[in-house]
C-alpha cells in the first residue's frame, strides 16, 4: 500500500553529484551572490541587503559563508543526488556533522513524500580544525534584538513580550526583491516598529521545476530565513537574533521507517541547539526562540489580549502563495493553517472575533462553522496523518476543543461540540492537569533571562 502523501507517480532519477561553487560579497551593492552545480546545471541565488562596510568585516564574511552553506538545500533537492562536493569550502568536524543532518532531518519531509532513502548521502569537504567555542552573545546581550517577523500569532506575541523588555527592537523580513506581503506588512506597520529587509532571488530555474523535471518538495527553510537574519544582524550591528518557534514545532508530523519526519524540523530545539554551537563557534550573534518553551495554546491566550492586531493578521496558507495572482488578500477560512489558528484562539476569543477575523477583507466564514471541515479539524486531534503543516501537536489541539467547547458562546457551535464529546468520550483524553500545563511553561530553553517572557 502506498504511504499517506508518498506520489504513485514515476519521479525524476536521482543525480550523481552536487557541488558547492562558491560564493561573493559585494559591500558597495549589499550582495551576497551563491553559485552550486548539479551533474553539470549550475544555479545561482542572491541575497540583498543593505549595502556598506560592514559586509567586509570577518563576521560579515562568516555569517555570509553559513547561508552559503544553507540556501543550497534548495538546489540540492531538484535532484537529491548521494554526493555532496563542497569544493573549496572546508568544515569542521561540528559543521560537518550539523550539515549532514540539516540534509537528513531538514529534507525527511521531501525524502518521505518523493519516496526516497537519503541515507547514503555523502559529504565531500577538507577538514578544518574545530575552533573554541565562545560565549553565546545573546548571554552578554546589549537587548538589541532582530526579530524575524512573519505576521503570524507567534512572531507577534513575540514581538509584543519582548518590547515589555526592551524597546530596541528591529522587524526582520526576507522575501522576493520588490514583492511583500500584506499579511506581513499591516501586523508590522501596527507594531509601529522598524523593518529591516532582505531580499531573497532563488534561481529563476526552481520555478520551472516540473517543466525541467526537477524533484520538488518541502525544505527547512527557516534554517535558511535563521542564517540570513545572522547576516542581517551582523551588519545592521544587532547581538540577537530572535525566533518564534514554540515547544510543538520540536513534535514529529509521524514516524516512518524507524525515523521521525518533522515539518518544522529548522523550527525545532534540536536545531537551535546546533545552530546555536555553530554561531557560537564563529562569535556571531546570539540566537534563541522566545517561545521555545510555550505551547500553541499559551500563545493562543496571548494573542487574544492583543486586540490591535485582530484585524490585520493572516496565517493563511493562500496568504503567502509565491504566484500573485493566486495570492489571497483574506482568510480562505479552508486550509490547514485557517482551521488550527480558529482551533487554538477559540477557548481565548469569542465566536463574534472570530467570525469578524475570517470575515476581515472580504474572507470566509470561521472555519469552526463550516461542517465540511470536519476532517481537517479531525486531523488536527489525532485521527490519520497529522497535516504537514506548521501547526500545533495533537495534545494543544484536544485541550483547545475542550476548553473552546466550554465557553457559553459556543454552545450552538455543532461542530465544536461535536469534537469535544468526541475527544471527551476517549480513553486518551486529555486530563484537567494536562490542559492546566498546556497554558503554563513546558520543556527546557535557551531564553536569556533578560528576554524572558515569564512575567513581561
Amino acid at each position: 500500500m502506498t504511504p499517506p502523501d508518498v506520489s504513485p507517480q514515476p519521479a525524476p532519477a536521482r543525480g550523481q553529484v552536487f557541488r558547492y561553487e562558491g560564493f561573493a560579497t559585494d559591500a558597495d551593492r549589499g550582495l551576497l551572490t551563491c553559485r552550486y552545480s548539479l551533474d553539470g546545471r549550475e544555479f545561482t541565488e542572491r541575497v540583498s541587503l543593505t549595502p556598506g562596510p560592514a559586509w567586509d568585516s570577518p563576521a560579515a564574511r562568516a555569517a555570509a559563508r553559513l547561508v552559503y552553506v544553507l540556501a543550497a538545500v534548495s538546489y540540492y533537492k531538484t535532484a537529491a543526488p548521494p554526493v555532496i562536493d563542497l569544493g573549496d569550502t572546508a568544515l569542521t568536524g561540528r559543521e560537518r556533522t550539523f550539515l549532514r543532518e540539516f540534509y537528513l532531518a531538514g529534507l525527511g519531509e521531501y525524502a518521505y513524500r518523493n519516496g526516497l532513502d537519503l541515507s547514503d548521502l555523502r559529504i565531500e569537504a577538507r577538514q578544518a580544525p574545530d575552533v573554541p567555542q565562545s560565549q553565546d552573545k545573546a548571554t552578554q546581550s546589549g537587548l538589541r534584538p532582530l526579530i524575524p517577523f512573519g505576521g503570524g500569532i507567534d512572531s507577534i506575541v513575540t514581538v509584543e513580550g519582548i518590547r515589555k523588555r526592551t524597546g530596541d527592537i528591529v522587524l526582520f523580513v526576507v522575501s522576493r526583491p520588490g514583492d511583500r506581503f500584506a499579511a506581513i506588512e499591516r501586523p508590522a506597520a501596527v507594531s509601529g516598529l522598524p523593518v529591516l529587509r532582505a531580499g531573497r532571488e532563488i534561481d529563476p530555474q526552481l520555478l520551472r521545476s516540473a517543466e525541467l523535471g526537477f524533484r520538488n518538495g518541502h525544505v527547512p527553510v527557516t534554517g535558511i530565513i535563521s542564517a540570513i537574519a545572522v547576516l542581517a544582524a551582523v551588519l545592521a550591528g544587532r547581538d540577537t537574533v530572535v525566533m518564534s518557534n514554540e515547544w510543538s514545532a520540536s513534535v514529529p508530523t509521524l514516524e516512518h521507517d524507524g525515523r521521525q519526519i518533522n515539518h518544522q524540523w529548522s523550527k525545532s530545539a534540536a536545531f537551535e541547539a546546533d545552530f546555536r554551537d555553530l554561531l557560537r563557534a564563529e562569535g556571531l550573534p546570539g540566537y534563541f526562540s522566545a517561545l521555545r518553551d510555550r505551547t500553541e495554546l499559551w500563545v493562543g491566550e496571548r494573542f487574544a489580549a492583543l486586540t490591535q492586531y485582530h484585524a490585520t493578521f493572516r496565517s493563511c496558507n493562500r496568504a503567502f502563495h509565491l504566484d500573485i495572482s493566486r495570492r489571497l488578500g483574506h482568510w480562505c477560512g479552508e486550509c490547514d493553517k485557517c482551521a488550527f489558528i480558529d482551533l487554538i484562539l477559540a477557548p481565548f476569543m469569542s465566536q463574534d472575533q472570530l467570525a469578524a477575523v475570517f470575515a476581515a477583507d472580504g474572507g470566509a466564514s470561521e472555519p469552526l462553522g463550516n461542517p465540511a471541515l470536519r476532517p481537517k479539524f479531525e486531523a488536527l486531534l489525532g485521527a490519520g496523518t497529522k497535516p504537514f503543516e506548521c501547526v500545533g501537536e495533537i495534545t494543544e489541539c484536544r485541550a483547545a476543543v475542550v476548553l473552546a467547547a466550554r465557553r457559553a458562546d459556543r454552545a450552538a457551535t455543532p461542530l465544536l461540540q461535536e469534537l469535544a464529546a468526541e475527544i471527551t468520550g476517549r480513553p486518551d483524553a486529555p486530563t484537567e492537569a494536562e490542559i492546566a500545563a498546556m497554558r503554563r511553561p513546558v520543556g527546557a530553553s535557551f531564553i536569556p533571562a533578560e528576554y524572558s517572557l515569564e512575567d513581561a
